[in-house]
């Protein structure tokens, strides 16, 4: 729930009503509390000095990634839909690579110490990340602000790799100039520190240091680029103090953070890769058919929320969504606008078109779109298929081919399924399973086969010719 002073915050002067419309639009970021993208702010008593920086000048506003994978994922979306907001806003974004922190590991949210990467394979990640996060800004841009009325240009994101400034730091000066601006009740006190804590596993000295160097990061930042605001997830405003708490012992000037809401899946699991549920932004690593299928498959009672945090669709717009949606529920009107904004967005006109095709031939069981694709889009839009390259031999029959790419254990599994209509080619039942195999009917213009046995378990052959 959004805090009363996030509320507050948002609150103009109604006299000055004019200015208020052009702040909302330009400036004042904090509009996106309509939208539910912020959770809490700190520090809470400042609220008038983060009003007017926000409200009379552009400020810098910064994200760090860690690259503990060589793609972020749909849990990251909602930081990336935020950073975007500030650069339509006309902020300066950075965004900060932990080449560093990376290695040492966030404890935040965690039971367990992160696994150690060895570093050619986060120099890989990070180059993976940046393309992640670059692709998506541009596509912003292609096809998202291009069609703003608003004439402003977009400020380019600065990226920013940590390792460029801590291999050049003396762990010495490091202690003593910023380790001791630290107190150590208030770092063990963190709710991140305290869980590991108290965990079977407890917490190594590397990741009980990690507060420090994510405040160091801010303090670089903020020297550098005069970076007045932190932005993370809902288990970052720790670290966010912690910065916040450095800048003003080294430089006596105020910084601020602003968190956002944790997405979670059914269940109230939070979306990651150690949780196995990812949904990557790589297309090396999730499709966008996978992408698009993802926000497809949003609950109804999700599905307003999602459109108000990862579209730029205007409220009144998301509104009338909706109000569509309820006349029509089965028809998941919102859903597909939820599915195609962010496709759009993540992977582009391409990616949403392959994944708006692969839907098609999903849910359309005829010979001509599954002769439309390659066998690599079927083992995607059939999710778990398994692909087989095989040759086509003379007068191989539809039983011939089951046995030879196992669909049975044996033959008395093959003659049940076959009796209960279990067995299909290319969408067809297989009534007689002596019949041959048919170019045009069982072997595709695009030489595949598609192969289902029982209800999910598909095959994709790929003849040899």
């Amino acid at each position: 729930m959004i805090t009363n002073r996030i509320l507050r915050l948002f609150t103009v002067n109604k006299l000055n009503l004019k200015n208020a419309e052009r702040f909302y639009s330009q400036k004042n970021i904090l509009h996106l509390h309509d939208r539910g993208m912020f959770q809490d702010i700190f520090p809470a008593s400042h609220e008038h000095e983060i009003k007017k920086l926000l409200n009379n000048s552009p400020q810098c506003v910064y994200a760090g990634f860690d690259p503990t994978a060589d793609s972020l994922h749909v849990g990251n979306l909602l930081v990336l839909m935020n950073l975007l907001h500030w650069q339509r806003s006309g902020h300066q974004v950075i965004v900060l690579l932990g080449g560093a922190t990376g290695q040492i590991g966030d404890p935040s949210d965690r039971t367990t110490e992160r696994t150690e990467i060895n570093n050619m394979i986060i120099n890989d990640n990070i180059n993976s990340i940046r393309n992640n996060i670059e692709n998506i800004f541009n596509n912003h841009k292609l096809n998202f602000w291009q069609n703003n009325n608003n004439n402003q240009k977009l400020k380019q994101p600065i990226v920013v790799n940590n390792i460029d400034w801590y291999k050049n730091i003396n762990i010495i000066d490091f202690i003593r100039n910023v380790g001791k601006k630290f107190r150590l009740g208030t770092m063990i006190g963190r709710s991140s520190v305290q869980t590991r804590l108290n965990s079977d596993n407890g917490m190594s000295f590397t990741e009980f240091s990690y507060q420090i160097f994510q405040a160091y990061d801010w303090l670089h930042l903020y020297n550098k680029y005069n970076c007045r605001f932190q932005i993370g997830g809902g288990d970052q405003m720790g670290n966010i103090v912690s910065g916040h708490d450095l800048i003003s012992k080294t430089t006596g000037n105020n910084v601020y953070g602003l968190t956002l809401p944790l997405i979670t899946s059914e269940g109230g699991k939070k979306f990651g890769k150690s949780l196995g549920n990812a949904i990557w932004l790589s297309s090396n690593k999730s499709s966008s058919f996978s992408l698009y299928q993802f926000f497809m498959r949003t609950k109804d009672s999700d599905v307003d929320n999602y459109l108000k945090l990862f579209t730029f669709l205007k409220l009144d717009e998301i509104k009338s969504i909706i109000n569509k949606q309820n006349l029509e529920p089965e028809k998941r009107y919102a859903q597909r606008k939820l599915a195609e904004q962010v496709t759009l967005l993540v992977h582009g006109e391409e990616g949403l078109a392959a994944a708006e095709k692969a839907t098609a031939i999903l849910y359309d069981n005829s010979l001509e779109s599954l002769s439309k694709i390659s066998a690599d889009e079927l083992v995607t839009v059939f999710e778990g298929a398994s692909i087989y390259d095989l040759p086509i031999e003379p007068g191989m029959t539809a039983y011939d081919l089951a046995m030879r790419i196992k669909c049975f254990k044996n033959d008395k599994e093959a003659q049940r399924i076959l009796a209960a209509g279990g067995y299909y080619i290319n969408h067809s039942k297989i009534i007689n399973p002596s019949e041959v195999l048919t170019p045009g009917i069982h072997i595709l213009k695009n030489n595949t086969t598609l192969v289902r046995v029982g209800k999910k378990n598909y095959h994709v052959i790929r003849w040899l010719v």
